[in-house]
């Protein structure tokens, strides 16, 4: 009798945790999956729009464009991702509290929607204008996913799998980063010829999203504090939990309902003034700016010219650019393995102490690799070590900080400060990182060495309401 009562139990609990696994994906793939492949992709076609650039500006001039305006107008190209992205961060809170967690991930693909149009008739039009407003809007996408997706899924998971769902927002940007090498090989859309389609490709991860998110829950967390529909909640949880005892996780969220009665969303300005909070927003702030002005990002965005720099053959560096994206990728799969075990500040001291290290050595082949020929090797080696010490913790750790750090009615402010702050530090670097490796003085990767230490929290097996109370002490 007892066999013939637990088999019924089993399928259910696996399409209930299947539930779970497909708003994983459904988020993931059209938020920070997309976030990681255009910041990718821009880097396989650089010298055809270049080149582009020049033929342009020839055809309206009738003379060729200089060296230093090209290189201009490239990283105006490249800085006006981020620039869009903190467009998005400011949008992103309003429409977190406005719309909910879903619904703002399926509203914001209209972005994506347009800027592939946009990239996919730029030769045609012969308007490098086009792809400078598609890069801009596909920023203000990224902005919006970078800050909700991360929101949802650590609303949606239960609160012993919180860090590693929230986890997969960083597995899900390492692998748009390798999907976006990938795409971008000579063999495949990175040709002279296709190049603008491979700028459109951005819309393949828009269209999975908009077809299999709909048919997923909302935020329980979101439905119960926001909306105040308790049944809704309990649907959505039943669907995400399963067959799973919810009463304390319910208790949780009424407690939690129960401390925001007679509160309103807070704004970032009002988040900021606010004495009991500020040890979480220091933090944030800290923490978010240690991950941009590490220079990782650039790196990806500017692979090429990086690779090209330390000495690796031409026609080799397409191939080695993959390994990049790969290296980012295998850590964050381990780290979403290991972090509820070791914690959050572990991963994060353990990262940046790492990168310190490899970025300090990178620094000084490249500046000593006139000198002795295997140091280009030694350079591409520290590219590589950076890029895993940075998949370990600060590359996951960091998103997830706003969501577990802050209440329900601080969290999209906290978001939107966090946001705000990141992508300005990536507009910043992605500017002047061409300019820098002209002037021989590539060691942005190494300004991350006073930031490590700045986390003071164990956050390990907390509620959200437990740890807002334990941060204002």
């Amino acid at each position: 009798m007892e066999d013939e009562t637990e088999l019924p139990v089993r399928p259910r609990t696996q399409i209930q945790s299947r539930v779970l696994l497909l708003t994983i994906c459904a988020a993931g793939i059209g938020g920070t999956f997309q976030f990681g492949y255009n910041l990718s992709i821009i880097n396989a076609p650089t010298l055809y729009i270049q080149e582009f650039i020049n033929e342009t500006w020839q055809a309206r001039s009738g003379k060729p464009q200089p060296d230093h305006l090209i290189l201009l107008v490239w990283s105006l190209i490249v800085s006006l991702y981020p620039l869009g992205g903190l467009f998005g961060a400011l949008l992103a809170g309003l429409m977190a509290i406005r719309l909910g967690r879903k619904k703002s991930l399926l509203v914001n693909n209209s972005f994506v929607v347009a800027a592939a149009i946009m990239f996919g008739f730029s030769r045609k039009a012969r308007s490098c204008e086009m792809i400078m407003l598609g890069r801009l809007l596909m920023g203000v996408n990224a902005g919006v996913s970078m800050n909700i997706q991360p929101m949802y899924l650590g609303e949606s998971a239960p609160k012993e799998l919180r860090g590693a769902v929230a986890m997969t927002s960083a597995i899900f940007t390492a692998l748009g980063i390798v999907t976006g090498q990938v795409v971008g090989l000579s063999e495949f859309l990175g040709s002279r010829q296709v190049w603008p389609w491979l700028l459109a490709s951005c819309l393949v991860p828009g269209v999975l999203q908009l077809t299999t998110l709909p048919l997923l829950p909302e935020s329980p967390r979101y439905l119960l504090i926001d909306c105040g529909d308790t049944d809704a909640c309990l649907a959505a949880m039943k669907r995400l939990r399963g067959t799973g005892d919810v009463t304390g996780e319910l208790e949780e969220l009424e407690k939690e309902r129960a401390a925001c009665q007679g509160h309103h969303a807070q704004s970032p300005w009002e988040l900021l003034q606010n004495p009991t909070l500020r040890r979480q927003v220091t933090s944030l702030v800290v923490l978010g700016s240690a991950m941009e002005l590490c220079g990782n990002d650039s790196v990806y965005a500017y692979a090429s010219s990086v690779f090209r720099e330390a000495g690796v053959p031409e026609e080799k560096i397409q191939y080695t650019i993959i390994g990049t994206g790969s290296c980012e990728l295998l850590t964050a799969f381990i780290s979403c393995v290991v972090i509820e075990r070791v914690g959050r500040r572990v991963l994060l001291m353990t990262g940046y102490c790492l990168m310190t290290c490899w970025g300090s050595i990178f620094t000084a082949a490249l500046c000593l690799q006139s000198f002795f020929p295997w140091m280009p090797y030694l350079a591409m080696s520290c590219i590589f070590a950076f890029i895993l010490s940075f998949g370990i913790g600060p590359a996951g750790v960091t998103g997830i900080l706003a969501t577990e750090l802050f209440d329900q009615k601080a969290r999209p402010a906290a978001y939107t400060i966090c946001g705000v702050l990141m992508w300005t530090m990536l507009f910043l670097i992605g500017l002047v990182f061409p300019f820098i490796m002209v002037g021989g003085l590539s060691c942005a990767a190494s300004w991350n060495f006073n930031i490590k230490s700045q986390l003071r929290l164990s956050l390990n097996g907390l509620g959200f309401f437990q740890l807002a109370k334990w941060m204002s002490c």
